[in-house]
């Protein structure tokens, strides 16, 4: 759900000199002492607020008063599962989308599907598309299908980490109705008898949602969130839930660090870490992430998956874990453009219960001519060079702080060179989209301190998890260091609302100014590690993440341990990604585009050696 080096970035913005808080935590945090005019002083220091001495003593008396009204709040224990009462609403005013359901229009059916295969387990990397068509004329059961994908979760989960829970039981009973319904002429569609696998924020009734995190390990829900009933509904098979990052940041979770089939040695990314790595790994056919700030976006460019994140308010959320309300996105990682659109077709629409959802649908269709959509790029970050070291502040070190200030500059000296190699594969792709007819247009979005927003994140998150802070229960996460969520709470509890609100002014005037360089445009082609991730992430854009290469033996050698603040850290062999942004609501021309570069190229049909 959130990318981790956004998340550093975000807490030194917001984090605060230790010196503060004895006072103005405890304060604050507890609610026991009185407030003092010294605490004002501290307090108007985080706040960047001057306030005269002889205001102080007029401010006591309601400072104190309002602590009242936070302990009756906290003493409600509000769970995450509550939402918050405002309301992110994305459409700009005059801005037009589909409203209209009609039914999808899937591609002709495929000639590999035409045969059974001699051994079930060819098909482990075929798409839903694929898959389906064997399933629909009988060439392969569900049953078959299903116990073939538990084996392989059973097989490489001990190598890449990627399971918290196998739904075993459930699956068979789900595999063993689709076969009969389907042997009775009842075919519910694409996905019916089809094994997926759900990143563990999707509650499953029977089974635990552990959210990843330590402290959350036998947690259960009562019923089953909104995506897994549609997904029931369709006739799909949940056969496993899938790891994320503790409470969704990263690919470290309470059981250890989930990992990249094409390089084992490196961590798969994160937090949707469990179902990009299962989905490249051929042990589902397809899987649910979700996406706050990177997390559908940086796995599926790790693990080379081709992964959708649907414009903000078309997914319900009910039932998924709250990381923040106004950012939340749920989507499909698949292996093919039109998999993810065959998904979304399913888990689309309102289900109300999130008031998030709009009125807007998703209308996939095959057929679409892609030729005559019109596309731009982002050319300046397609342009853009790895920037060059700056200078850290000198004075007087100690040996150990020398040792550490010179491996930082190393590192950044080595991912700057990476930079600058992965660069070709982003040039390579413009030029097959001009080869294959399609007029790019330069295109800009507006300069805007983008990574500026991030902080308001980390508040919603931090409200999401008040009780975890105040309980103390936060030790229980797996990670305690400076960038994890631990700390990220805790300074965000020093934020100013008014700076929170004003924050969510600037993201209007940034959602304005977007809009605007949207106009004209069915799609925009961008690199996937660029400004557009804050901007499109904050603003509810979608996007689709899809494989563009594969690193090649003269590609910079990664680090020798992978520390997870790195979003795609690269190394021989490796795949590399490129991003098809979509106008608000407008998922249908984007994957359009998306899927013809795609059938243009061969690299999502390739798939590592286990």
């Amino acid at each position: 759900m959130f990318d981790r080096r956004r998340f550093l970035a975000a807490c030194s913005a917001v984090g605060v000199s230790s010196t503060l808080f004895p006072g103005v935590l405890w304060a604050l945090a507890s609610g026991k002492p009185a407030i003092t005019k010294d605490m004002i002083d501290q307090a108007a220091t985080i706040a960047d607020v001057a306030i005269p001495d002889d205001a102080k003593a007029m401010m006591l008396d309601s400072l104190n008063e309002r602590i009242k009204d936070y302990d009756a709040i906290e003493k409600l224990h509000i769970p995450n599962s509550v939402p918050s009462a405002l309301i992110f609403d994305p459409v700009m005013p005059g801005m037009k989308y589909e409203k209209e359901r009609r039914a999808m229009k899937i591609s002709a059916a495929p000639a590999i599907a035409m045969s059974a295969p001699a051994s079930v387990e060819e098909v482990a990397f075929w798409t839903v598309r694929e898959q389906a068509e064997l399933v629909r004329a009988k060439k392969v059961t569900s049953v078959a299908l299903t116990t073939m994908y538990l084996d392989r979760l059973k097989r490489y989960d001990p190598k890449l980490h990627f399971v918290i829970t196998l739904t075993e039981e459930r699956a068979m009973t789900q595999a063993r109705q689709a076969d009969r319904e389907i042997a009775s002429g009842k075919y519910r569609g694409p996905l019916h008898g089809l094994p997926w696998g759900a990143k563990d924020l999707l509650a499953a009734k029977g089974y635990r949602t552990t959210w990843g995190a330590g402290g959350f390990e036998s947690q259960q829900f009562d019923q089953d969130a909104t995506v897994v009933q549609r997904l029931d509904a369709a006739g799909a098979v949940l056969v496993a839930k899938l790891t994320l990052g503790a409470l969704a940041e990263g690919d470290k979770w309470f059981g250890g660090r989930t990992r990249n089939p094409w390089n084992p040695a490196q961590g798969s990314s994160g937090s949707s870490a469990g179902t990009a790595s299962a989905t490249a790994a051929g042990c589902i056919s397809f899987g649910i992430g979700s996406e706050t700030l990177g997390s559908i976006s940086s796995p599926s460019t790790r693990c080379g998956c081709t992964g959708l994140r649907p414009s903000f308010g078309l997914v319900p959320r009910t039932g998924a874990m709250a990381l923040a309300w106004s950012l939340d996105k749920l989507g499909p990682i698949c292996r093919s453009v039109e998999d993810t659109a065959i998904v979304l077709d399913t888990i689309q629409g309102a289900d109300g219960q999130d008031r998030s959802v709009r009125d807007a649908t998703f209308n996939w269709d095959a057929s679409v001519n892609w030729k005559s959509l019109r596309v731009g790029y982002l050319k300046s970050e397609f342009d853009r060079e790895p920037e060059p070291e700056k200078d850290e502040e000198g004075g007087e070190l100690t040996p150990e702080q020398k040792r550490k200030r010179e491996k930082r500059q190393r590192e950044r000296a080595a991912s700057r060179v990476r930079s600058a190699y992965d660069r070709r594969y982003n040039r390579d792709s413009l030029e097959k989209l001009r080869a294959m007819g399609v007029h790019l247009t330069p295109v800009e979005f507006p300069k805007f301190p983008y990574d500026s927003l991030i902080f308001s994140l980390v508040v919603e998150a931090a409200a999401a998890f008040d009780d975890l802070t105040r309980s103390g229960r936060d030790k229980l996460l797996t990670e305690q260091g400076p960038e994890d969520w631990p700390n990220g709470f805790r300074a965000a509890r020093l934020v100013p609302g008014v700076e929170y609100v004003q924050a969510n002014r600037a993201r209007f005037l940034m959602m304005e100014a977007l809009a605007k360089a949207w106009e004209g445009y069915d799609a925009i082609v961008a690199p996937t590690d660029s400004d557009q991730l804050v901007a499109t992430n904050f603003s509810g854009h979608p996007a689709l993440i899809l494989p563009q290469g594969f690193r090649g033996a003269d590609a910079p050698v990664p680090p020798s341990e992978d520390s997870g603040d790195e979003d795609n850290i690269g190394g021989p062999g490796t795949p590399v990604s490129i991003t098809f942004l979509g106008a608000l609501y407008g998922e249908a021309k984007m994957l359009a585009l998306a899927r013809a570069f795609q059938d243009a190229t061969d690299f999502h049909t390739k798939h590592p050696k286990l």
